[in-house]
């Protein structure tokens, strides 16, 4: 039993050791000099961020109060001059500094030389949306370049999958991170292209701090993105920050999921829209329907009244409507003609000089002439005279 009361509990020790940072004046006011790496910006306002040199780092955080003091953007590979105190994470049993001040010093080599490259291409026209290739709307394949061991690859490939299980997926092992990955991405690169096998590359990886992510700001990466014949998704994991193939690439997604999800229709959404296709084509050919039966009704009385028989019937019906009021007419005609016959003969019968006959008067020819006075006859003349009911001759026995 005595042994074991030599032995600490890890909360013993932690306490401990916290106590003695807490306690320590040399913890409790310390200015450091370093560069901001891994920085992220709460939505509070809380500043959390790695400080660090070329031999040694240390978690930082700078809570709201002091942040909002501070008169310029922090940035990745920015050198600053911070004031905090050392105090230690008791569940996790780390240490970082808690930061009151931070001063700019200047931009770090990384930064400087991340702007020089991206001005330089910018200034080239690699940025620029002419040059930017589509994403297909429906790929049949889709590239996913980065580590065949890390979280991005799975998230590419549950992403497709559950999205658009049509689409192949074919993963490119690329090195993501140290001096040989800028190479490995390059090549990868360049062999996607020569494959022929997809039809959009996903490059990227799941996040990190500016040193984890800057294969992705090398110039032959850049180049490499630039002139892929293929469209490429850059899915780098940084939230807020660019590197510089996120300029380059085609498109840009701020997760791997993102990349997938901008690579792929969604096939809830294509159900949808087939369903929807569908009730529209059906409507379409109910229509269609409809004007055909319109239109087949309509030729179906044109042909009937086109029909032969159904004209000769019409022109039998029109013949005899045209008969009965042609016998009208005609017989209108014929009562007019007789009427003005009549009256004709009762003209003439007024005007008839044999009409005075009648009351007893002859008519005396000479020679086939009438006569008209005594002088036109002279003695032995033969002459014919008219009754009313025969001619007789006679001959003038006086002068």
């Amino acid at each position: 039993m005595a042994e074991e009361n030599k032995y600490l509990t890890v909360t013993a020790l932690t306490k401990y050791i916290s106590y003695k940072f807490d306690h320590d004046v040399h913890l409790s006011n310390v200015f450091l000099e370093g560069e901001i790496s891994n920085f992220k910006r709460h939505s509070r306002g809380h500043f959390y961020f790695t400080l660090k040199d070329k031999g040694a780092s240390i978690s930082a955080t700078m809570f709201f109060q002091d942040a909002r003091k501070v008169n310029f953007e922090p940035k990745d590979g920015m050198s600053v001059y911070v004031k905090g105190n050392v105090s230690v994470y008791e569940p996790s049993g780390t240490y970082s500094i808690n930061c009151c001040q931070m001063i700019e010093k200047g931009l770090g080599s990384l930064y400087v030389e991340y702007e020089k490259l991206k001005k330089e291409l910018q200034e080239k026209g690699y940025f620029d949306e002419a040059h930017k290739k589509p994403i297909p709307l429906y790929p049949k394949a889709i590239g996913v370049l980065t580590s065949p061991t890390g979280a991005a690859v799975r998230d590419c490939i549950n992403t497709i999958r559950r999205r658009y299980p049509l689409a192949t997926v074919y993963v490119y092992p690329t090195l993501v991170q140290g001096e040989e990955a800028k190479n490995s991405i390059v090549n990868n690169i360049k062999k996607a292209n020569e494959d022929k096998l997809v039809d959009v590359l996903i490059v990227g990886r799941g996040g990190g701090s500016i040193e984890d992510l800057w294969a992705f700001n090398e110039r032959i990466v850049c180049e490499a993105i630039y002139n892929s014949e293929l469209p490429i998704i850059s899915a780098v994991g940084h939230e807020t920050d660019f590197t510089i193939s996120d300029f380059v690439a085609d498109k840009r997604a701020a997760t791997p999921t993102a990349a997938s999800e901008l690579a792929t229709p969604n096939i809830l959404v294509l159900k949808e829209q087939v369903k929807d296709y569908g009730k529209r084509m059906e409507k379409g050919l109910d229509h269609l329907l409809v004007n055909a039966k319109t239109n087949l009704m309509h030729l179906d009385r044109r042909l009937e009244a086109n029909n032969p028989i159904t004209k000769l019937n019409n022109l039998y019906t029109k013949k005899i409507d045209y008969d009965h009021r042609l016998e009208l007419l005609i017989g209108k005609i014929i009562n007019k003609k007789e009427n003005e016959l009549n009256l004709y003969i009762e003209k003439l019968k007024v005007l008839n000089p044999l009409a005075i006959m009648e009351k007893g008067f002859s008519v005396v020819y000479k020679e086939n002439t009438i006569v008209k006075s005594i002088n036109d006859l002279k003695k032995g003349d033969e002459v014919s005279i008219r009754f009313k009911d025969g001619n007789k001759n006679a001959i003038i026995t006086e002068e």
